[in-house]
Formats: structure tokens, C-alpha cells, sequence
């Protein structure tokens, strides 16, 4: 995993404790994937290390939605994913 995913993972994993300690039931997320070249199949390099850095916070994945994002250089899939305690 590259530095800017870890960073990524690394924020999810603040965001989710952060949450879980304050006591919050529902946690919404969105990740944007690092893939610029978004109109193949295949991995979405960050997108699985994020949402198990939320997951080993004591959150579980329960719905998502996706939708394409303008991010930096193109357009992105963009990823709502809704985490419920554990």
C-alpha cells in the first residue's frame, strides 16, 4: 500500500475510534478510490485497507453506494459506506 493510501487508512482508523469512543451508533464514511483509471474492473487500490481499518475499530460495513466524483485529475468512484457498532 502506497503513502497516500496508509494516509488514507490511517485517517479512517482516527475517524472510527474517535467515533466509537464518543459513544456514536452510525458512522458514515466516504472513500474516494485511488484509481484513475476508473472504467475497468479489477482492485480499488485504499478502498479494502480503509474500510477494515474502520471495521477493526469495532464497526461493521452495512450499506454503500457509489457515484462518481471529480477528484484531482478526473473523475473517481466516490463510495458512501454506512458503519453500524458493533
Amino acid at each position: 500500500m502506497g503513502f497516500i493510501n496508509n494516509a488514507k487508512a490511517n485517517e479512517a482508523t482516527r475517524v472510527a475510534a474517535e467515533a466509537y469512543a464518543s459513544g456514536r451508533q452510525v458512522l458514515t464514511f466516504k472513500i474516494i478510490e485511488a484509481n484513475a483509471n476508473h472504467r475497468t474492473t479489477g482492485i480499488m487500490p485504499g478502498v479494502g485497507e480503509q474500510i477494515e481499518a474502520i471495521e477493526a475499530q469495532g464497526w461493521a460495513l452495512t450499506n454503500m453506494a457509489a457515484a462518481e466524483a471529480k477528484a484531482f485529475t478526473g473523475e473517481r468512484t466516490a463510495l458512501v459506506c454506512l458503519f453500524r457498532r458493533r
